[in-house]
């Protein structure tokens, strides 16, 4: 019995010509620029408040680990700007 492995494996030029085919039904090229985002400027006494809250949370909390992000969200944010 022949085996037919090779039969259906495509030719590496195949694969080749598809990706082309692929990156030209891109729209929009690499170099546009991303939308800034607002960052919302808190008062040294809502960062107190806040910091106060947090701390007063239970050990392991989750919103910590979400606070932690949003942080991370609001430099990038500001590095956009």
């Amino acid at each position: 019995m022949p085996s037919i492995v090779r039969c259906l494996k495509p030719p590496p030029a195949a694969l080749a010509i598809a990706m082309l085919w692929l990156t030209g039904c891109a729209t929009v090229g690499s170099n546009t620029r991303a939308l800034c985002l607002p960052v919302v400027d808190y008062t040294t006494a809502e960062q107190a408040r806040a910091a106060d809250e947090v701390e007063a949370l239970p050990e392991g909390a989750v919103i910590v680990q979400m606070l932690v992000d949003y942080a991370v969200l609001r430099d990038q944010a500001r590095a956009c700007r």
